[in-house]
């Protein structure tokens, strides 16, 4: 077990399989670093691997948001606030990541995809050591942020990918209509 170990990713609507992902992380580490990619609209850039991930559609969510569904149900799984720490994270930036993270953290990834490729790539040739954690084929990948935005974007039912303060939050912040309308804007 490592002392500290890094997760990243948007969790632009954080989902079941990103909370095994984390989970998956946390039972290899005693401190898990968070780290929240896309911070804020002037870090948000697309990748040649990932075309869509700096499209405002794709990042409906403030920073402020996904870190407080982070901590909620991470908090509700039973970890206490002292086990991990949630961070800005600049993967499209990457010289910038050591600001966020100990040099001596080791990174757990999941990879499906040529994004997930180039992210192991640019942390390692930052001397990070990296782990990961599966590799599946993009086919395998299970939920994503895209589906459920989709589902959620067209009225359909999403409830049962998401944990339930997940579910909540997003009722009670009204992030459902702000994503239908950014939908709908981008339509026009």
């Amino acid at each position: 077990m490592v002392e500290y170990g890094v997760v990243h990713g948007r969790f632009q609507i954080l989902h079941n399989d990103h909370l095994k992902y984390l989970m998956a992380a946390k039972a290899r580490c005693r401190n898990l670093i968070i780290g929240l990619t896309n911070p804020d609209p002037l870090h948000t850039k697309s990748e040649v691997t990932d075309q869509s991930r700096g499209n405002a559609t794709s990042n409906p969510l403030t920073y402020y948001e996904r870190l407080y569904m982070v901590r909620t149900v991470l908090m509700e799984k039973g970890l206490y606030a002292s086990e991990f720490i949630i961070v800005p994270f600049p993967i499209s930036n990457p010289e910038h990541c050591k600001y966020y993270v100990p040099d001596d953290a080791t990174f757990f990834l999941t990879i499906y995809d040529k994004w997930g490729e180039e992210k192991y790539n640019r942390l390692k040739s930052l001397g990070f050591e990296v782990v990961v954690l599966w590799r599946k084929n993009i086919a395998h990948k299970g939920i994503t942020s895209t589906q459920i935005r989709n589902l959620i974007s067209s009225g359909n039912e999403y409830k049962h990918l998401v944990p339930a303060s997940v579910y909540k939050l997003i009722n009670k912040w009204r992030i459902d209509l702000r994503i239908q309308q950014l939908n709908n804007e981008i339509q026009l």
